[in-house]
């Protein structure tokens, strides 16, 4: 019979083991510090979509989220930085979408999304086109009126050059028959500069996602011409393009990236802690405060999503021509 010494020993010996196979079968250590890079100044889509998620990530169990902005060059002045500092760092996240690939291909960027990790797709929003309260342009008709007879005389005020509002209006223009070098856009950096420039007489007519100029249109100091939906958005008694003929439809999407060269662990870590934020009630809250549509897309789907936009962005801003010579 073994002595009560030897016999402790073994149980010791035993629990030990035991206790470190279940170390080795237990799964990877949750992120609890993310870093957020926003591309653009505080205010806009893009800095809505990164607090609210830092948010989202703190309600479900991130300890640290820290968000900072760096805007320009619809992102592409972020991604530059996020490409730079974010090398293999696996609590990096960077927020971009449909301006940042409408940006780089614009500017001929150096830099591409290709050199990052698409991690999810997170929204989609619609652009709503409005004019001030005042204005003589009542409708689309009135609005394409004008465009057609002299379109430098109408000023188009929005987002980047090269984002989203840019492309709808040179799609606009070529459904119209109007040379997209006579377009006169004006880049705003955020929703807010945008709208203080349409209620101030400097621009005809703005477009960017209807939460941007929602607070102006409900008080009635702007008015909503057309949605760039197919249909109209529930609980919006707005038109689109297409139903005032005007054959374009055109969607906004943001989403996260990770890091150049993250191991395939920390994608994995990284997309299971973007998952779990946007089923949060914080995420869900913030999808209906602002009308943004929840388009949650992730692994190889989101990064074949990614590789479709950019080729298609890319061809689009070609036939128009608008990339930089």
């Amino acid at each position: 019979m073994p002595s009560p010494t030897r016999l402790s020993l073994s149980r010791l010996l035993a629990a030990s083991v035991t206790a470190l196979g279940l170390l080795a079968a237990a799964p990877a250590q949750a992120l609890d510090t993310v870093k957020i890079l926003v591309p653009a100044n505080p205010g806009g889509g893009w800095d809505q979509t990164g607090r609210g998620l830092q948010q989202a990530l703190q309600q479900s169990g991130v300890k640290k989220v820290q968000v900072d902005n760096k805007g320009g060059a619809a992102g592409t002045i972020g991604l530059a930085q996020f490409v730079n500092s974010a090398k293999g760092d696996g609590g990096a996240l960077l927020v971009g979408g449909s301006v940042m690939v409408g940006g780089i291909a614009l500017n001929k960027s150096p830099v591409k999304l290709s050199q990052v990790t698409p991690i999810a797709r997170l929204t989609g929003e619609y652009d709503v086109l409005v004019v001030p309260a005042d204005s003589p342009i009542k409708s689309v008709k009135d609005l394409m009126e004008r465009f057609k007879a002299n379109p430098g005389s109408v000023s188009w005020g929005g987002g980047s050059a090269g984002g989203t509002d840019h492309i709808i209006v040179a799609m606009i223009a070529q459904n119209q028959g109007v040379d997209v070098g006579k377009i006169n856009y004006i880049a705003h950096s955020g929703g807010g500069e945008a709208a203080a420039a349409i209620m101030g007489g400097h621009v005809t007519v703005g477009l960017s996602g209807y939460n941007e100029f929602a607070g102006q249109i409900a008080t009635k100091k702007l008015r909503p011409l057309a949605v760039t939906s197919p249909q109209r958005l529930p609980g919006l008694d707005i038109p689109t393009l297409r139903e005032q003929g005007v054959d374009v439809e055109l969607a906004n999407w943001r989403g996260v990236f990770g890091g150049p060269g993250i191991s395939d662990a920390q994608k994995k870590e990284l997309t299971a802690a973007v998952e779990k934020a946007v089923k949060s009630q914080a995420w869900q809250d913030l999808l209906k405060k602002n009308g943004w549509s929840d388009v949650y897309l992730a692994g190889d789907a989101f990064r074949n999503y990614v590789e479709s936009e950019v080729a298609s962005t890319e061809k689009i801003v070609g036939t128009l021509g608008l990339a930089k010579k």
